[in-house]
């Protein structure tokens, strides 16, 4: 970097027109960063610590800091991973044996180096506004010891620091406050889903409970895409995250981002959500609104899912009762203060990317035989061809991953906490 910034200075000197010209803009170039394409997910939960301690009560138990640093690395191709419940004590213990133990280190600019994949520490946070419902933020901080600090501090807010997703008794901008002046990126989490998602149950604004100036990006969640997000001029500055939420090995990965970046950090994280220097969200790959948990409203009392035609009505058509939950689109059209989505020019594309668990027919024993020809998840959805794929898998399965990539996979609507799932023609036929 010294030797980079020598190379800057020199051809900074040089006077514009001159005969070196030629040489300062070859110096200047080779300043630049190479920049490069890196698949990131950022919420990943723990479900236990190396000593069977509970983190995420519905995490698997497979969810180890070490085990998803494992998998991300090795098997989905992941290569900035944000693991959620970084705040917890124990959790921190079992990511100092990491780095004692020479299985990690700590990465350069922020986070934690595993095998070409860097780990963002991050806590998923409950917060309650009087006479609001809860939604919960991802906050995310730059090394373990600024994470270990702020976790002191959050103890002394919330019941138990140990576990995941607590409630925290502080304001919200006292929270911002604290996030923000420890050099923390704060993010809130999927924002449109009916349980604890900012716009889908606290608040119809986010300015009602943040300072917008000091948010560095939200996460839309399962049931939300960013034509949808269009329809609230607020969102129109910040850069958009699909992850996955998981709470499971499988599941990591389902929803992810593409990035342009120098290399996966805590720092380039940070300079992509302000889209400088050239880093940035390059591609948002997420699940298709349609086979989102919360897509559709639906009544809790019997649990169908309510046709759009009855959607805005009080009753359930089905039951007559009225425990009827928004679905995540109804709720954007109630609070929206548009006619019409607006997507601003910066925005990247946003792909519809079905999982490959969720393709019919895409078993453990020949996912294992994709893994084995191809290494990763990201390699199978977005690197390998068609006639590739059918060799080790068959053509029907490689016609079908061919079809996730372009989103023209035929799907049910998820709605009631269930999500929607591929359509399965053969199956569904019998």
């Amino acid at each position: 970097m010294e030797l980079a910034q020598k190379k800057l200075d020199r051809a900074d000197r040089i006077p514009a027109g001159g005969d070196l010209s030629a040489e300062a803009d070859a110096l200047k170039r080779a300043a630049e960063p190479t920049l490069a394409r890196y698949y990131c997910d950022l919420h990943v939960h723990i479900g236990r610590t190396s000593e069977c301690r509970a983190v995420k009560i519905s995490g698997s138990r497979d969810l180890t800091f070490a085990g998803i640093a494992r998998e991300a690395a090795e098997h989905k191709g992941i290569g900035l991973i944000g693991i959620i419940d970084s705040h917890s004590p124990p959790v921190q213990r079992d990511i100092m044996r990491c780095l004692d133990e020479g299985e990690m280190t700590e990465a350069e600019g922020g986070g934690i180096a595993y095998r070409g994949t860097a780990i963002v520490l991050g806590t998923e946070i409950e917060i309650r506004e009087p006479g609001r419902k809860e939604c919960h933020v991802l906050a995310f901080m730059p090394d373990l010891r600024a994470m270990s600090e702020f976790s002191a501090w959050m103890g002394r807010h919330m019941k138990n620091v140990d576990l995941s997703s607590q409630r925290i008794y502080v304001p919200s901008r006292e929270l911002q406050d604290e996030i923000c002046g420890r050099g923390g990126i704060l993010i809130p989490a999927h924002i449109f889903t009916p349980h604890k998602g900012l716009y889908g149950c606290a608040a119809e604004r986010m300015a009602e409970l943040f300072d917008l100036r000091r948010i560095a990006g939200v996460e839309l969640g399962l049931s939300a895409d960013s034509e949808m997000a269009g329809y609230i001029s607020e969102l129109d500055p910040f850069t958009f995250l699909t992850n996955s939420d998981a709470h499971s090995l499988g599941k990591i990965g389902r929803e992810y981002n593409e990035m342009e970046l120098e290399a996966p950090s805590f720092a380039e994280l940070r300079l992509a959500l302000e889209r400088r220097e050239g880093r940035g969200v390059t591609a948002n790959y997420g699940l298709n609104p349609r086979l989102g948990k919360y897509h559709r409203t639906y009544c809790a009392g019997c649990g169908s899912i309510i046709d759009e035609a009855y959607a805005t009505s009080q009753r359930c058509p089905y039951c007559g009762g009225m425990k009827l939950v928004q679905g995540v689109l109804d709720r954007i059209l109630s609070i929206a203060d548009r006619e019409e989505p607006v997507i601003p020019g910066y925005r990247p594309p946003y792909r519809y990317q079905v999982p490959l668990e969720f393709i019919p027919g895409l078993g453990k024993a020949k996912m294992n035989l994709l893994l084995e020809a191809f290494g990763t998840e990201m390699n199978i959805l977005h690197e390998t061809a068609e006639e590739e794929l059918a060799a080790v898998a068959g053509s029907e399965l490689a016609s079908k991953i061919a079809a996730a990539r372009t989103g023209t996979l035929e799907l049910t609507a998820g709605g009631g906490g269930t999500y929607g799932r591929v359509a399965n023609p053969s199956k569904d036929k019998s």
